[in-house]
């Protein structure tokens, strides 16, 4: 990395206002929205994940947004040796970098570096996946527990993808995911170069235009996003097939319930999502300025020129 690299970060909740303030601040400091958001770097996934428009692409300079295919299993050690390059060429041509997504794990990684967990080789993350395909995620976290209870103990049992990649490291090492939680490697950013701000909207609002935005979404096209990826019968542990809505939405499609409950679902897991951030941001990230969305952009601005 280049010496010295400054960047506006900007994290919140799911349906908090981060993209539209961010290509604010890129239209006023002749900067470039760059992704901190683990959904939307699928291509096959624009609607469904809320990625910015062809024509709100068009008014500021994104990067890293729908480069990955959604058979690929991306992950924050991929993002973060992606996002590396594209901070050196930004700062390089003196444009300034606002990263911003709603991932917590992202942020972390880039201004702290990353557990160093060993690559699992792709035999074991195969046969792994293999042996948990269509077994109900409560099944696969107490296998989890019986093999790696630290683990297990960290993880809801509903969550699939998570106990999964855990299941990967046990097979690949024979050690608790948790035990490489100690040394970190790799940071791209120093925070104390850093602007960060959380957007912090009143919750009952958020809650509101997480449905009313979902309703956009469906109006817009997201069943027929959703039933074209459902055709592709991809791995249901990849990522891009556990994106907020998309499993629900598959169930309809394939008459297991009614559209209506599952667009019900979907905004129910939206907004239990956002209140997870909420909780994330306020107990695992130090040093970030909590700002509604109303006084963001002022804040921002006053903290980048120093004003």
């Amino acid at each position: 990395m280049t010496d010295r690299i400054r960047a506006i970060l900007i994290a919140g909740p799911t349906a908090s206002g981060k993209s539209a303030l961010a290509v604010k601040l890129a239209q006023r400091l002749g900067g470039a929205v760059v992704n901190a958001d683990s959904m939307q770097v699928y291509r096959d996934l624009r609607i469904i994940t809320a990625r910015p428009t062809v024509e709100e692409e068009s008014e500021a300079p994104h990067r890293l947004f729908g480069h990955v295919d959604a058979c690929e299993n991306h992950s924050v050690g991929r993002w973060l040796a992606e996002i590396g390059p594209v901070l050196e060429d930004l700062s390089g041509r003196g444009v300034v970098p606002i990263v911003t997504g709603g991932t917590g794990l992202y942020f972390r990684a880039l201004t702290e570096g990353l557990s160093a967990i060993p690559p699992v080789p792709e035999d074991v993350r195969a046969a792994v996946r293999a042996a948990s395909d269509g077994v109900p995620p409560e099944e696969l976290h107490r296998d989890l527990a019986a093999r790696d209870p630290q683990t297990a103990a960290t993880l809801r049992p509903t969550d699939r993808q998570r106990i999964v990649r855990a299941l990967e490291i046990f097979t690949a090492t024979g050690r608790s995911l948790v035990s490489f939680h100690g040394g970190r490697e790799g940071r791209v950013l120093d925070p104390q170069d850093c602007v960060r701000v959380f957007l912090a909207p009143e919750r009952e609002g958020v809650y509101a235009r997480i449905d009313s935005r979902f309703e956009s979404m469906m109006s817009l096209g997201a069943l027929e996003e959703v039933s074209a990826l459902a055709r592709r019968q991809l791995d249901p542990a990849l990522p891009c097939m556990r994106a907020h809505g998309v499993p629900w939405l598959i169930r309809a499609i394939e008459g297991e319930m009614a559209l209506p409950e599952a667009i019900e679902r979907a905004k129910l897991d939206t907004r239990h999502y956002a209140k997870r951030q909420f909780t994330w941001f306020r107990h695992q990230a130090e040093g970030w300025t909590w700002a509604t969305p109303e006084e963001a952009l002022d804040r921002i601005l006053t903290a980048w020129t120093g004003d």
